[in-house]
């Protein structure tokens, strides 16, 4: 069977990450991606190590199963050939700040012309309206903006930069995706395309889900270690007599009995440790001590059986090695033009009548610009002109 999106064609302007993760994550569902970039001023990503072959291994990844076409977009013969391309490519991904596009004459106004079923999708930071939609910005600063810092960190210290970029991911690319289908299943309905504006502080800021619900209803804003899940209750992290971190999380009643019981602690304070904060701060000093007792490889034997929702805080390389990630088939092997495999993470997406698909790692730059054009109808003396003229560029020229 064929990935669910094979039908899905897609040009993607964007680089660094919320972009390129949103078409990776539509690639890997069959949908066709052609990325437009830069042949003088290349993404970035693609200078990170540690590099296999030659190429970055973080762009081998986020750029798999996609195409490059090189183009000079202040060119208005690249402006052209992304108006050809619109009828084909139906679906337009772009991050530039603001008013990029229409500068570039590449707006979703003027490209409507050429195909009025076309999907445009910006994403930028602070949305395409507002005060800040101009201000640059990274994942740390949507967090910092949207509230979640601050009651995301520990009472009378700094809030913590996390090792992934949720603001980006979680907010940019992952609604990116859920918009540009959203759009797409209109257009099937109704035969109109549309523009879409996802901002990734906005996507942050409506995360808040339970906290904001809890402030509009009239509710004490939260502090840091205030609430049921942010370090307010025994809902946290651990530390073990060899000095891992143990996962609590036994927020339901059947589940805290078995970790009383696990832990060889009273039944009693089943009945007590939801009365009150200072009933939970006594309940964290208990488990604090309790678990300090044993190194983890015992309560690790503890716990094997038990549902009480507390897991071991892995590092990296063992979660990399994890034989449930193993079963689940979360690394898969992507081919590279030369047939060698690479071993990347792999898409969640687990369909009962079809799978993703891991055409070959992320292209060079402006390795498909050729087949792209000539595909147009353009012979080689005009591909030649346009590389000369600085249009266009190829891997054996960019």
């Amino acid at each position: 069977m064929s990935a669910p999106l094979s039908s899905i064609k897609i040009l993607d302007f964007s680089t660094l990450l919320p972009g390129p993760y949103a078409s990776m994550m539509l690639a890997d569902l069959g949908a066709e991606v052609l990325r437009i970039e830069s042949p003088t001023r290349p993404d970035l990503v693609r200078m990170l190590p540690p590099r296999v072959k030659g190429g970055s291994a973080t762009h081998g990844t986020l750029n798999r199963s996609k195409h490059s076409l090189a183009l000079n977009l202040k060119k208005p013969e690249a402006v052209k050939i992304v108006q050809q391309l619109v009828s084909k490519y139906d679906i337009v991904l772009e991050q530039f700040r603001p008013g990029v596009m229409k500068r570039l004459g590449l707006d979703y106004d003027e490209l409507r012309k050429h195909n009025p079923a076309l999907i445009f999708c910006s994403l930028t930071g602070y949305g395409q309206t507002g005060p800040y939609r101009n201000r640059a910005g990274h994942d740390l600063n949507y967090l910092a903006i949207s509230g979640v810092s601050n009651y995301s960190r520990r009472k009378n210290e700094s809030p913590v930069p996390l090792g992934i970029q949720v603001a980006d991911v979680a907010g940019g690319s992952y609604h990116s995706v859920m918009g540009i289908l959203a759009a797409v299943i209109h257009r099937q309905q109704t035969g109109e395309g549309q523009a879409l504006d996802i901002s990734m502080s906005d996507a942050m800021f409506s995360m808040n889900i339970f906290e904001g619900a809890n402030w509009l209803a009239g509710a004490p804003e939260a502090q840091p270690e205030s609430t049921w899940l942010n370090g307010g209750t025994f809902y946290d992290y651990y530390q073990t007599r060899d000095e891992r971190w143990i996962s609590v999380s036994s927020l339901e009643p059947q589940f805290f009995s078995a970790l009383l019981n696990a832990m060889e602690l009273p039944e009693t304070l089943l009945q007590t440790a939801f009365d009150d904060a200072e009933a939970q701060t006594q309940l964290k000093k208990i488990l604090q001590k309790r678990f300090l007792e044993r190194p983890w490889s015992e309560w690790e034997t503890v716990f094997a059986d038990i549902d009480a929702c507390v897991e071991l805080v892995l590092e990296f390389p063992e979660a990399m090695e994890h034989q449930h990630f193993k079963d689940r088939e979360m690394i898969t092997e992507v081919p590279d033009s030369d047939g060698a495999l690479h071993k990347q993470i792999a898409s969640p997406f687990k369909f009962s009548t079809c799978k993703a698909e891991y055409r070959h790692v992320g292209a060079e730059l402006g390795e498909q610009t050729e087949m792209v054009l000539k595909d147009l109808g353009y012979t080689e003396q005009q591909f030649e002109k346009l590389k000369n003229d600085g249009v266009c560029a190829d891997n054996k020229t960019s």
